[in-house]
């Protein structure tokens, strides 16, 4: 990393993290960044003096000291890549679903609900997927009517395609991510949230739900970690971890750096299931409010951001925070402080063999 250098052998006395670009027609944002020998001790971020300014381009907590941990391995994805006209509306996927197979094979195997950031933010669109995961040419074929669906719609497109997987393994999506569903496969449900989104929001998807690259999912079912996920405590974490995209600047969740260092609570049974019960009510009065209302979308409403709602994550935010042993009005940066803290001592923890699953 450039300034990771820059800051080693100098120093940033003069920043911008984050701005448009100058000229008109360009949808992209930049940053600007001025370093000497370390001799200017003044610090200007942002157009604010600073104490100091770090290699990610802020102050405060030095975030890019954090470490993965071992203990939040295989427990968050990113969703398939299909590359290709796999996706099936759901009158013709019910018909694949009914539609009998050479030696009694299921087109359930292969067909199933798919998910993208819409569904998550908007409602789902009753889309459905094709997917033959890794399978050979010879098993994909025994699933007839889903193959010679995927043969006449996209195998003129691979058959040229520049991509030597993807002309090779023409019925093939362009990323299965057979990992993902290995991960979900055992799981009566699961928690996704849009990679690229205006709100930081995690919902449950059904088991045998198909999401798509461009969501961010956890092989989870339970009401707890979906819980610590939607706090406040994670939220900060992850909008101080993650990137940022295109002209409207929207927070990016990547797994590497907004998953995998963060340092889970050590709760008690009963501030678990505080977490969950906290996390269950948010839950099911959201969707109750969704069901109650047909224009009515998730986006909407944190739009909207109602008094109920407000009281449903304040109590939610209150749970975590008491496993963590932190009061609940911590400012953010205050916040940072503990979390990082928090991670390097679990990652010492990890060095000397002691590894704990969040």
């Amino acid at each position: 990393m450039v300034l990771q250098r820059i800051a080693e052998v100098g120093g940033i006395f003069l920043a911008w993290s984050d701005r448009e670009w100058a000229l008109d027609g360009a949808a992209v944002r930049v940053s600007m960044v001025g370093f000497d020998d370390g001799s200017q001790k003044r610090r200007i971020l942002d157009g604010r003096v600073a104490s100091a300014i770090h290699p990610d381009l802020t102050t405060g907590a030095e975030l890019t000291t954090m470490r993965a941990l071992r203990g939040n391995r295989g427990r968050c994805f990113v969703g398939s890549t299909k590359k290709g006209p796999f996706d099936i509306p759901g009158p013709l996927a019910r018909t694949m679903l009914s539609a009998p197979n050479p030696l009694g094979r299921a087109n359930a195997d292969v067909v199933r609900p798919f998910w993208i950031g819409l569904d998550v933010t908007n409602r789902h669109r009753d889309c459905w997927i094709i997917d033959f995961g890794e399978m050979p040419l010879a098993e994909a074929a025994l699933y007839e009517m889903p193959f010679e669906y995927v043969r006449d719609h996209v195998f003129p497109l691979r058959v040229s395609h520049w991509e030597a997987r993807q002309q090779r393994y023409w019925w093939q999506l362009a990323r299965p991510a057979t990992d993902v569903f290995k991960a979900l496969s055992p799981l009566g449900r699961f928690i996704a949230s849009v990679i690229v989104a205006k709100h930081r929001l995690f919902v449950w998807l059904p088991a045998g739900a198909h999401p798509d690259h461009r969501l961010v999912v956890f092989a989870r079912e339970d009401d707890y970690f979906f819980g610590v996920l939607h706090s406040r405590v994670h939220e900060v974490w992850s909008l101080r971890t993650c990137s940022w995209q295109g002209k409207g600047n929207d927070p990016v969740y990547t797994p590497k750096t907004c998953f995998d260092p963060f340092p889970f609570p050590r709760p008690t049974e009963e501030q678990r299931a505080a977490i969950g019960e906290a996390a269950e009510r948010l839950h099911e009065v959201r969707q109750s409010a969704l069901d109650g209302d047909t224009k009515l979308t998730m986006t909407g409403l944190y739009n909207k951001r109602p008094t109920w709602l407000d009281n449903l994550h304040r109590d939610l935010d209150e749970a975590v925070f008491a496993a963590y042993g932190w009061p609940s009005d911590f400012t953010d940066e205050a916040l940072l402080e503990r979390l990082l803290a928090l991670n390097l001592e679990r990652a010492a923890e990890e060095e000397r063999g002691i590894i704990t699953p969040p």
